[in-house]
């Protein structure tokens, strides 16, 4: 049953969702009448998957949970949280709202863009987290920026998204996520993939290994482990060439030149023509 008032706001990275995200979202349902979330991207973090399928993921998890008061609503994605809560009161003009987030990002949030006029749109409700004491200092300094903070006192257990990202495993994922993450084959959960830390060769790195011949596995694939060069080729021997001879060329004789002279003629040595070189 709910025991607090107005329109509960959670945005999350589902980077994956969590067996954390869960709970989180049965807290917020069991305090609050209405419950919004959606999946938003972090400028300053770099994502495992595309934002289109992080909203998908959580989709899945808020079917999963079939509660008429929780409800996604991706238009509220926004970089910035004011332009989140300016949507928000553009759906739901007149209702209370609380910007919900957990206790790892109270000490941030005075350094987000508009802050103080963020902080009066609406109540900031602080989860508590795991690894993240909530100290009275960074409350006090919301405070003084004209915070509504209330205090939530949910127990959510300490299952972290990275945790997943890295070691992918069905115990930290809600089981409707699990057969998604591994038809996507996302943060390595496919079967026969490998996590994002490297522990074994990716589904690439097998359909590559695959396509070689036999004998050419690499390490880690079944075979010789080792790769297989093709043996050298033997040069052909290196042959002269032949010499190119050409045919000698005579000139006809003339048929004065082949008559003999006449009985009694003085023989006159002819003169020979000048050389010539043969081209």
């Amino acid at each position: 049953m709910s025991t607090g008032q107005g329109i509960a706001l959670f945005g999350t990275s589902a980077d994956p969702p969590s067996t954390g995200h869960r709970a989180l979202l049965e807290g917020l349902v069991d305090h609050y009448p209405q419950v919004v979330t959606w999946a938003s991207s972090n400028p300053f973090k770099q994502h495992g998957a595309p934002l289109a399928l992080r909203a998908a993921l959580l989709q899945a998890l808020v079917d999963q949970l079939a509660n008429p008061r929780l409800r996604l609503e991706q238009q509220l994605s926004s970089p910035r949280a004011i332009e989140t809560l300016d949507r928000a009161r553009a759906l739901w003009p007149g209702s209370e709202l609380v910007f919900v987030v957990g206790s790892d990002l109270v000490s941030q949030i005075p350094r987000w863009y508009q802050a103080q006029q963020l902080l009066g749109l609406g109540r900031l409700a602080v989860v508590p987290r795991q690894g993240w004491p909530l100290l009275e200092t960074d409350l006090e300094r919301l405070r003084q920026l004209g915070a509504r903070v209330e205090l939530l006192p949910l127990a959510i257990p300490a299952s972290a998204s990275s945790q997943i990202r890295h070691h992918p495993s069905p115990e930290l994922v809600p089981p409707a996520l699990w057969p998604e993450l591994v038809k996507h084959n996302l943060y390595g959960a496919a079967a026969g993939g490998a996590s994002l830390d490297g522990g074994g060769p990716s589904r690439a790195e097998g359909e590559a290994a695959r396509s070689l011949p036999a004998g050419n596995k690499g390490a880690g694939e079944s075979g010789a482990g080792t790769l297989v060069m093709p043996a050298p080729s033997r040069p052909e021997p290196l042959m002269p060439e032949p010499l190119k001879s050409e045919p000698l060329r005579s000139e006809p004789l003339k048929s004065e030149q082949l008559m003999a002279p006449p009985l009694g003629a003085p023989l006159r040595p002819k003169a020979s023509p000048p050389y010539q070189p043969r081209p």
